[in-house]
């Protein structure tokens, strides 16, 4: 099966899929230069926060790979690296990673300045090389930590189903999968589970990312390990993420799943937790605060409420990178604003009188009375005392006794530099 990609990188080259054309066109525009990046992630042909983060990091590796700098000294080259970055820092403020990456990276250009012996042509090639080799490694790591997040993920979400345990007969042994197919010390088969259902929100698989995914990912895990029985996942309005891009991943891989509006989650719990074992909310992260609140697409929040009270865990899955330290809880989060007429008017293809999708006529149409007020906030802020777990790459941090979370353990180089050396 064909891996579907967000991003395809060699070095001197950067092609982003336009996910505004998705899932009725698979288009890949180039990114020549750090506008080409900032105008794609604004525009939100790229979107996720780390595929945010590895375009804008990359699209400076392509300028700098052509020398666009046009730098003779290191001096002037440092300026161009930080001023680039400065730039596209600004394209989605909400989403951490993009923070980080762009931290990294000035401080790597900034070492490897100290590290040159004089100040020639040589020097600025070295610093670019070093530029460079660690973007692309910030792609490199970024599928590794998602296979991670997806192996924890999937892990502690079988950890929460108990045992069957009543006899199943033949007819029922496909609802349900063995933990151990090896007798147990008393030479009798291991417990038998029963698959389970999850709903996820937006889109944080493939096209998200550089692979994988982060919750979507932890999805995948789950159908791999044969723990899945069914995916529910929201339109995830007003830029319908998840019935454009999520539901595309999913057809794709054949994943067994149904979209809902976001409005009939509730009902969906009321209805089917029983039917179809719904037993997890699990949504990405565009910034976690020091206490655990996660800023997430708009209607996570809600999701994390209806979960809380259908007694069904919300799980957050997310990069460490996506932890944000600095800031003590949601309430610092800056929360993105984008244009009203994302709520007021709609556009695509022409579907024909035989339900097939014409891609060559596009129309744009008010859904709304254009005079309407509008407030489109990108995201909303999900308190820590909602969610059960975090997931990262690095295992599991569950929620404490206070409601909060402490990432002092698993992010303890972090914790020590960032929070303690600032105490």
């Amino acid at each position: 099966m064909e891996v579907l990609q967000a991003i395809i990188y060699s070095r001197g080259k950067l092609e982003v899929l336009d996910q505004l054309r998705v899932p009725h066109e698979l288009v890949y525009e180039d990114i020549l230069t750090c506008e080409d990046a900032f105008k794609s992630i604004v525009s939100m042909q790229v979107r996720g926060a780390p595929a945010i983060a590895l375009v804008a990091a990359l699209s400076l590796s392509v300028e700098l790979e052509r020398k666009a700098d046009g730098s003779t000294s290191k001096e002037d080259l440092l300026k161009y690296i930080n001023s680039r970055l400065d730039y596209l820092l600004e394209s989605r403020p909400t989403a951490v990673d993009l923070s980080n990456a762009i931290q990294t990276l000035k401080q790597v250009s900034h070492v490897a300045s100290l590290n040159s012996t004089s100040n020639s042509s040589q020097d600025c090639d070295e610093i670019r090389k070093a530029y460079i080799e660690r973007a692309e490694q910030i792609l490199q790591d970024d599928l590794l930590t998602n296979l991670a997040i997806g192996r924890h993920g999937a892990e502690y979400l079988r950890e929460q189903q108990l045992p069957v345990k009543k006899v199943i007969s033949d007819e029922e042994s496909s609802q349900y999968y063995r933990l151990s197919t090896y007798p147990d010390s008393n030479g009798e088969t291991g417990p038998t589970y029963r698959k389970f259902s999850v709903l996820t929100h937006c889109n944080t698989g493939s096209l998200a990312t550089s692979g994988h995914g982060t919750a979507l990912g932890i999805i995948r895990s789950l159908k791999h390990m044969n723990y899945l029985e069914h995916v529910y996942f929201t339109e995830t309005r007003p830029y319908n993420q998840g019935a454009r891009l999520t539901a595309f991943e999913l057809v794709h891989e054949s994943i067994p799943s149904t979209l809902i509006t976001d409005s009939m989650a509730g009902a969906l719990f009321a209805q089917k937790i029983n039917e179809k074992n719904i037993s997890a909310v699990i949504v990405g992260a565009d910034r976690v605060a020091r206490n655990g609140d996660t800023a997430n697409k708009i209607g996570t929040y809600s999701l994390a409420i209806l979960a809380r009270y259908h007694g069904i865990k919300f799980v957050v899955a997310a990069p460490s990178t996506s932890i944000d330290l600095h800031t003590e809880s949601g309430a610092s989060i800056n929360i993105e604003e984008r244009k009203p007429t994302e709520l007021i008017q709609v556009s695509g293809p022409v579907v024909d009188k035989n339900g097939q999708v014409d891609t060559s006529q596009v129309f744009r149409i008010a859904s709304a009375d254009q005079r309407t007020n509008v407030w489109n906030p990108a995201f909303d802020v999900t308190p820590s005392s909602l969610i059960d777990a975090i997931i990262t790459e690095r295992g599991k941090i569950l929620r404490q006794s206070d409601n909060t979370f402490d990432f002092s353990e698993i992010l303890s180089e972090r914790w020590e530099r960032e929070v303690l050396a600032k105490c």
